[in-house]
């Protein structure tokens, strides 16, 4: 949809779920949302998975929703189907959080979600989503307010969640 590349807000797009429905990122409004692209065969993926439990755990009762991206597209890390990724992380990790449906982050075929926060949020090299495990943390209002590298603790943005969690 043309509408989507021209989004201001992440509300303003909808998605897909694991099972391939539509999800309305709108029904996220009044949440802070961290969005993560996922890899289940990563040297990241366990201390991720752990740390996004324990925030997730903490503060989903707060306001906080964590959505996880699989991405095939660093080291073909992620090569499952999506039945296959939501059993991965919810049978070895306990993820209660939802994971979507695979996803392009770079290149022409990028998520359309995708496209618009490396707009709003370029990396230290540009634009492009560099690893898996780069973390958006986006505010109740669905304006993106900060980017993360793949090797940041999720535990370490715990301070930035709680400012946005208190606004």
């Amino acid at each position: 949809m043309a509408s989507q590349s021209n989004a201001k807000s992440v509300h303003d797009f909808t998605v897909k779920d694991a099972r391939g429905n539509d999800v309305n990122l709108a029904d996220y409004k009044g949440k802070v949302l961290l969005i993560v692209n996922v890899a289940s065969q990563c040297g990241l993926t366990n201390s991720n998975y752990i740390e996004l439990n324990q925030l997730y755990e903490k503060y989903k009762g707060k306001g906080l929703e964590i959505l996880a991206f699989p991405c095939n597209q660093f080291g073909a890390q992620e090569p499952g189907t999506n039945e296959q990724i939501v059993e991965f992380a919810c049978t070895r990790f306990k993820a209660e959080f939802p994971i979507f449906d695979k996803v392009d982050v770079n290149g022409d075929n990028a998520a359309p979600l995708y496209k618009s926060l490396k707009s709003s949020k370029g990396g230290l090299f540009g634009d492009n989503i560099k690893w898996n495990f780069s973390k958006f943390l986006v505010d109740k209002d669905g304006n993106v307010v900060d980017r993360y590298a793949p090797t940041t603790s999720p535990l370490s943005i715990e301070k930035d969640i709680k400012k946005l969690l208190d606004a």
